[in-house]
């Protein structure tokens, strides 16, 4: 018989109080998304007062929790301007990030985020139902599902009396409907050094996980990492998935991606009520949502036993960055949709899609596809929308202070 050790008596039970005490219950995730749901909080629109009363309530839990405040100015508010609406109703709001920091003295850091904000009153332009402006949207899967996780992981790492091998970084974002702008603006304006990050792992939509459709886990491709290492650990947990390769994608990995990190992110699927006021909480499958945030949380035991995770350049999916839209064609960028001195900018370059090839930069700024005015995102979605696969149209772009054209094939 094996001897067991003291030492390792007291790891077991450490254990157990991680995984048993301290873990996720539906009623706890439940509870988070009643209140960020409910109508009280508006919509959660990027800064209206609902938007900043989530933004408080992140702020409470964290504190609550012991993190450390990791936003700007010794608080945990990082704030920054928003451009919201579409023309001529255009205006620029105040946003803010709630950031907190679990310190464990390590020089390795994983991120975990989550964005807060929704369609607020369906005034924003991206709601799906007709004639809904002035209808409260409660998104309570699209976000206040990993809000709720958010939440939660931060109290189990906080709470369970282990100190792991590395540092948390928590992060609520607001202005991910507008255009990714808070992960962007956090990436862009970190208040840790992003060399120390090992990697990003965010959560969109994971309230309405369904047996029959599983996870969509996606940044698969970004590090060897996790085709090494999820497959056994979604077995082990009986979680059903499908993976996508892309680190660029509709949510707010993508902003760490864009920074060389390695990314994972988790979606439980689309549905009717989605960018709908029908998103309300009593769609929930909280007892899904602990299942993934429990993947998770055994994803994170594996990654705390590996050395740094090694970073890939991924050949990302054809639609990826644009997988929430209906578009027939698709370029393969990602705009700074902070940008506003004409045209648009962009960010990011997918790989293998037509605005690589056709020679696009990170950088450049897009003024005219064919015959059609780029002045702004919206412009640009307009124009985007005329064109069929496999056309080639020129492109008109300002790359500092030279003017090119360049032949686009979609």
């Amino acid at each position: 018989m094996k001897k067991i050790s003291l030492s390792s008596i007291f790891s077991s039970l450490l254990l157990l109080a991680s995984t048993g005490l301290f873990a996720q219950t539906p009623s706890s995730i439940q509870k988070h998304i009643n209140y960020l749901a409910s109508d009280k909080l508006e919509g959660r629109g990027t800064g209206t007062e609902g938007g900043k009363t989530a933004a408080k309530y992140l702020e409470k839990q964290f504190k609550k929790l012991g993190l450390k405040p990791y936003g700007d100015k010794g608080t945990y508010l990082q704030e920054f301007p928003a451009k919201k609406g579409l023309p001529p109703n255009v205006s620029y709001v105040q946003a803010t990030n709630v950031v907190g920091f679990l310190d464990n003295g390590s020089d390795k850091t994983i991120v975990i985020g989550a964005h807060y904000d929704h369609l607020g009153k369906g005034d924003q332009g991206s709601s799906l139902e007709a004639n809904s402006v002035g209808s409260i949207h409660n998104g309570a899967d699209d976000n206040a599902s990993r809000t709720a996780g958010l939440i939660e992981m931060a109290k189990f790492y906080a709470k369970n009396k282990i100190k792991e091998k590395h540092n948390f970084l928590f992060i609520g974002f607001s202005g991910e409907e507008l255009g990714l702008i808070g992960s962007k603006y956090y990436a862009d304006n970190a208040t840790i050094d992003l060399k120390t990050v090992n990697c990003m792992i965010n959560m969109d939509m994971i309230g309405r996980y369904r047996e029959d459709k599983g996870l969509t886990i996606g940044g698969w491709g970004t590090s060897s990492f996790w085709g090494k290492n999820i497959p056994q650990l979604a077995i082990n947990q009986s979680v059903k998935y499908n993976v996508d390769s892309a680190g660029i994608g509709p949510s707010d990995h993508t902003s760490f991606y864009l920074k060389n990190l390695p990314v994972l992110f988790f979606f439980t699927g689309a549905h009717q009520e989605y960018h709908k006021p029908s998103d309300d909480a009593n769609l929930i499958n909280a007892e899904g949502e602990v299942k993934v945030l429990d993947l998770a949380k055994s994803i994170i035991e594996k990654i705390e036993e590996a050395p740094k995770l090694d970073f890939i350049q991924v050949a990302n999916n054809p639609h990826a960055g644009n997988a929430r839209s209906s578009f027939k064609v698709t370029m393969g960028i990602i705009p700074d949709y902070a940008y506003d001195k004409g045209g648009v900018k962009i960010d990011g370059v997918t790989k293998g899609r037509p605005a690589e090839k056709a020679g696009l930069q990170a950088g450049d700024i897009i003024m005219k596809l064919g015959e059609n005015s780029t002045t702004d995102v919206q412009e640009y979605m307009k124009a985007l929308g005329k064109f069929d696969k496999g056309q080639t149209i020129d492109a008109e772009v300002k790359r500092g202070a030279e003017k090119l054209i360049l032949k686009i094939t979609f």
